[in-house]
């Protein structure tokens, strides 16, 4: 029997469900993003650098004004940055063989696999920026690398408390509920596997892994992507450092060939920027 026209309707809406619910998951990075709509080609920002630790602003100090002194002056030091959207997308096509009678669900695989390339490829924008623009970076002492040879020398919490004392300085709070460690998961079997960590009193697993955190220590929320690139990981405090401008949400759309096969598209349009890089520390030098 030939497919009404209700039914082709159906059989979208539930691709588009479908790709939609795998998106959900397979987000990571773009999860810590402040998501904002874009109607330009290019974006412009101003990206912050902190300095509350200056006492100072133009003429004068902060800490001791006289008497009928003028005020000093200061203002948030800004850099203005263009960024361009960017398309993700691809498309995925499926007999009607395969889609009604194969034995492994081809259409649920068509569509998770579509799906995954382009939530790791926004990620992976996402980490770009991340590795470029980092407000604060430190290297891993030599001989200390969370994989080295000499066990006693692996202290990843301290690692952590120390990129926290540098966002901390520069008046960013990682403890407010939002502080993440992103790594990859190499790295993550390198600190799981770790007593000083797996001994500490504030590691603790999550109940359910949603969009790669599966810990929680010291404060912070630790969340596995393979978009991290190796001998690197981030602190970042989510929904302050990055924005994501997005021009397109996650869209799909399906084209039937009747009798034949039915090609799933979908695509996404957005950049990343990162206003404030000092909610951001990479942490280099975590393999030997």
């Amino acid at each position: 029997m030939a497919d009404t026209d209700r039914e082709a309707d159906l059989r979208y809406e539930n691709i588009d469900r479908a790709v939609k619910a795998v998106a959900a998951l397979e987000y990571k990075l773009k999860t810590l993003c402040t998501v904002d709509s874009s109607s330009a080609w290019t974006e412009t920002y101003f990206r912050e650098t902190n300095d509350d630790e200056t006492d100072g602003g133009t003429g004068s100090p902060i800490k001791g004004v006289p008497q009928y002194a003028p005020f000093p002056f200061f203002d948030v030091t800004e850099t203005k940055v263009q960024s361009i959207i960017q398309k993700y997308a691809g498309e995925s096509i499926i007999s009607i063989e395969a889609e009604q009678t194969a034995t492994i669900p081809m259409l649920s695989r068509k569509i998770y696999r579509l799906t995954q390339k382009i939530t790791y490829q926004v990620d992976k924008a996402i980490e770009e920026v991340m590795s470029a623009s980092a407000g604060n970076t430190f290297a891993i002492t030599a001989g200390s690398e969370w994989d080295s040879a000499t066990v006693a020398n692996r202290d990843p919490v301290y690692d952590i408390l120390f990129g926290i004392n540098m966002l901390r300085a520069d008046g960013i709070d990682a403890l407010n509920g939002n502080g993440y460690l992103v790594v990859n998961g190499t790295d993550y079997t390198n600190i799981i596997s770790n007593s000083k960590i797996l001994n500490h009193p504030t590691f603790q697993s999550v109940s359910a892994v949603q969009n790669g955190v599966v810990n929680t220590l010291a404060g912070i929320k630790i969340m596995i992507s393979e978009t991290v690139r190796a001998d690197q990981a981030y602190l970042i405090v989510s929904k302050q450092a990055l924005t994501w401008k997005q021009a397109s949400a996650l869209t799909t759309r399906t084209i039937e060939d009747a009798g034949k096969s039915t090609t799933i598209r979908a695509w996404e349009r957005g950049v990343c920027q990162i206003p404030v890089p000092n909610a951001v520390c990479k942490i280099t030098n975590t393999r030997k």
